[in-house]
């Protein structure tokens, strides 16, 4: 199995002395699901937005499908994260656009800036944003206006606009801490199997140490910037928890950057 990403001993650090990731070792195959679990400071969304390419290591090397991140500079750059699809908590959608809108949001780094302006009045590509709806299981929204849906809506929409990406790479960062509970597991449910179906790799950061365990094949600990362990679900045990979340890690990551409000993509 092809590589997807490997990182060797990766740190990130803010200012002089804010540590917010040491030592990172991962490798992750094309067609992996991988879960990222930890309590708020872990260094998981730093480390996401290592992935996403929209954040440099201060030290250590990262490649992505081969290719080493370093070397990545302008239309080579752009065309890497075009290949990285992200979903966040917060969605990060236009509240008052319609949802199709939104969905063909995915699009724009396939288009160029005439033809972005001209899809607002007149939308283009509607039959593949209304697919990527029907794959969500929204599509009788098309032409509702985003901010008039659910929660759980509107992290399906930000789903749908990834799949009109096409990513190689879909990187979801606590993807349902800001929908109901009751709808968190088929909101995870939902990306496995859609990754599953169109055999993208999956690594999605969640808070929810049952979702990662019901859902992944393969389970990351973070702790204070590093990783604790990397197992398989039925080999991470409760005394494994009770380490990794072991005291209050209240500390928000540098610069602002936390778990819990990740910051969205360099849109280039």
């Amino acid at each position: 199995m092809a590589e997807q990403y490997r990182l060797e001993q990766v740190g990130k650090i803010f200012g002089r002395r804010q540590v917010a990731l040491e030592g990172i070792d991962l490798k992750v195959q094309r067609g992996e699901k991988v879960a990222l679990i930890g309590p708020s400071g872990a260094g998981k969304t730093t480390l996401f937005r290592l992935l996403n390419l929209t954040l440099r290591p201060t030290s250590g090397r990262v490649w992505l499908g081969g290719g080493e991140v370093v070397d990545l500079h302008g239309k080579k750059l752009r065309e890497a994260r075009r290949r990285i699809g992200s979903v966040y908590q917060q969605h990060n959608l236009v509240p008052r656009l319609k949802v199709i809108h939104n969905v063909l949001c995915g699009r724009l780094g396939h288009w160029s800036t005439a033809r972005s302006l001209l899809s607002l009045g007149r939308p283009a590509e509607v039959e593949a944003a209304y697919q990527a709806l029907k794959q969500v299981g929204i599509q009788e929204k098309l032409f509702s206006r985003t901010d008039e849906l659910s929660g759980g809506q509107q992290q399906r929409v930000a789903i749908a606009r990834v799949l009109l990406q096409d990513p190689e790479v879909i990187l979801a960062d606590e993807p349902v801490s800001s929908v109901d509970p009751s709808l968190a597991s088929s909101i995870v449910k939902l990306l496995v199997e859609i990754s599953q179906s169109m055999q993208k790799t999956l690594l999605v950061n969640l808070h929810s140490v049952d979702l990662a365990l019901e859902f992944f094949p393969r389970i990351v600990g973070m702790r204070n910037g590093a990783t604790l362990f990397d197992l398989a679900p039925e080999k991470v045990t409760d005394r494994l928890l009770e380490d990794l979340y072991a005291g209050d890690l209240a500390e928000t990551e540098p610069d602002g950057i936390t778990d819990e409000e990740p910051s969205p993509p360099i849109l280039q």
